[in-house]
C-alpha cells in the first residue's frame, strides 16, 4: 500500500473527525468524504483498463456477503427509513422488511454458504440498486470485466471472474484509512455485515448516537477482519498505484 496515499487520507479523515465530532450529521460527513474520495480517484487508477462488464440489470453479485463501516451503515439505514416514507412497499413489503428477510436467511453463513443460497440484497428491486447514490465501499470496489463468468460463478461453477484490481485496492485505501482515523478518535473502527448491521441501526436508532459516544453499538454484526484478505488488498494498492499514481482529496 501506498504510505503516502494511506497518511493522506488519513489525515483527511481525522480532520472531519476533529471539527464535526459532535455534529449529528458526523455519519453522514464521514461517508460522503469516503464515496466521494472512492470517486474522485477511481477513474485515474483505470483509465488503463478495459471497460467494465458491470450495469444496470446485472445484480450477480449482489449475493456476495457485504461488509461496511459503522458510519456507511447508519448513513443506510436513515436511507432505508427514508425510502420507507416516501415510496409504496414493494411486494415483499418495506425496505426496512426486505432487509430483516435477507438477515434473517443469511445471518451467520459463511461466505461459500451464502454464495450456494444465492440470497438476492435486499435493495436489488427490478433488477435496479435501489440505494445505488448510497452504496457501501465494498460494492463500489467490486468491478468485473466479464459478467457471463460473474454469472457462472454466482451458478456455482468454478470459474475465475477477471476483476479490476484497482477497484479492489482503492476501496480498501479509503476504507482503511477512515478506520484508522476512527480508532484514533476513540470510535469503534470494525466492519460489520451489512444486513445484520442495519438491523440493528433500524431497530434502535439510539444505536447510533451510542456510537458517536465511543460505543461499539454495532458489536453483534461486527466480522473479524482477515489478515490474508488485508495483505491482499495492500499488494493490489501496491501494483495499482505502480508509477506514481496519486490521491486526490478535493472535488
Amino acid at each position: 500500500m501506498s504510505e503516502a496515499a494511506f497518511s493522506e487520507l488519513r489525515r483527511v479523515f481525522s480532520a472531519l473527525l476533529a471539527s464535526g465530532r459532535a455534529s449529528q450529521n458526523l455519519v453522514d460527513m464521514l461517508a460522503d468524504r469516503a464515496f466521494d474520495l472512492f470517486e474522485a480517484n477511481i477513474h485515474a487508477q483505470t483509465a488503463h483498463l478495459p471497460a467494465l462488464a458491470c450495469a444496470k440489470g446485472c445484480p450477480s453479485c449482489c449475493a456476495l456477503r457485504v461488509t461496511a463501516t459503522a458510519p456507511e451503515i447508519f448513513l443506510l439505514a436513515r436511507y432505508a427509513r427514508q425510502i420507507d416514507q416516501r415510496m409504496p412497499a414493494t411486494a415483499l413489503g418495506s425496505l426496512s422488511r426486505r432487509i430483516k428477510l435477507a438477515n434473517r436467511a443469511t445471518r451467520g453463513l459463511g461466505e461459500t454458504e451464502r454464495m450456494k443460497l444465492r440470497q438476492p440484497c435486499p435493495f436489488v428491486v427490478r433488477g435496479g440498486c435501489i440505494i445505488h447514490p448510497a452504496r457501501p465501499l465494498a460494492c463500489r470496489g467490486h468491478a468485473s470485466f466479464d459478467r457471463r463468468a460473474c454469472a457462472q460463478a454466482m451458478a456455482g461453477r468454478e470459474v475465475d471472474v477477471p476483476v479490476s484490481a484497482p477497484h479492489v485496492a482503492l476501496r480498501a485505501l479509503v476504507q482503511d484509512s477512515l478506520r484508522e482515523a476512527l480508532d484514533s478518535a476513540g470510535l469503534a473502527a470494525g466492519l460489520y455485515e451489512l444486513n445484520q448491521g442495519l438491523v440493528l441501526a433500524l431497530d434502535d436508532p439510539e444505536r447510533e448516537r451510542a456510537w458517536r459516544d465511543g460505543q461499539d453499538s454495532l458489536a453483534p454484526a461486527r466480522i473479524e477482519a482477515s489478515t490474508t484478505a488485508a495483505q491482499t488488498d495492500a499488494v493490489l494498492w501496491s501494483r495499482a498505484s505502480a508509477g506514481g499514481a496519486s490521491i486526490r482529496d478535493e472535488f
